[in-house]
């Protein structure tokens, strides 16, 4: 019998731990793409595994229960929203204004993708996990907490910077243009139309005006 030695055994622990990373990552990844086509209650644990082909006792291995997997499918969002977010409002080869307006086009763009999983997950769950749990719900309203604080920030550099006019209150505007993108994005899914995300365009351009 081959006696392992510590190097071979702190591999194959280190093996094993990346192992259970992709497994773990692997179902998310299904799942993500299930929730965002059908939502998060249309998604049976059933059908989970199926997809993901992983047996059941696995997906508790990782996850205590359907809600403590809805919270790290949430969280992982998040972080990878938050990761694009700083990407784009922190390209230093436009201003803060044109930034912003770059933020919304793809905003505007990835909800009209044919590809489910390019839209907001913010937009197509945050009334359906409202209701559903409490601890997914503070996930989603840290998300957003961070997000309009980016935005915020943004739109002060954009005072700073000269390239959008002077403002009284950029945490409030940030509000009103995330919270009007928000609803368009709603409408535009009911309707099965940009429209109201056009109509949202026109608005922000004229809510952060050029210096």
């Amino acid at each position: 019998m081959k006696r392992q030695t510590p190097d071979t055994a702190s591999q194959d622990s280190a093996s094993q731990e990346t192992l259970a990373q992709d497994t773990r990552s692997h179902i998310l990844a299904v799942g993500r793409r299930l929730t965002a086509t059908r939502g998060y209650r249309g998604v049976g644990l059933s059908e989970l595994l199926q997809a993901a082909s992983v047996p059941k006792g696995s997906f508790y291995h990782y996850f205590a229960s359907k809600e403590a997997y809805g919270c790290a499918l949430l969280t992982a969002f998040v972080e990878e929203y938050e990761k694009g977010l700083s990407r784009s409002l922190n390209d230093d080869q436009l201003t803060a204004r044109d930034r912003l307006l770059t933020y919304f086009e793809t905003w505007h763009a990835r909800q009209i993708s044919g590809n489910p999983e390019d839209r907001c997950l913010v937009v197509k769950l945050s009334a359906e996990v409202a209701d559903l749990s409490p601890d997914m719900s503070r996930i989603l309203q840290r998300g957003v907490a961070a997000i309009l604080r980016r935005l915020s920030q943004t739109l002060r550099d954009g005072a700073e910077d000269g390239s959008i006019a002077p403002l009284d209150d950029a945490e409030s505007l940030a509000e009103a243009i995330y919270h009007q993108w928000l609803g368009a994005s709603l409408l535009a899914g009911l309707s099965h139309d940009d429209a109201p995300l056009r109509s949202a365009m026109h608005m922000t351009r004229k809510m952060i005006p050029p210096a």
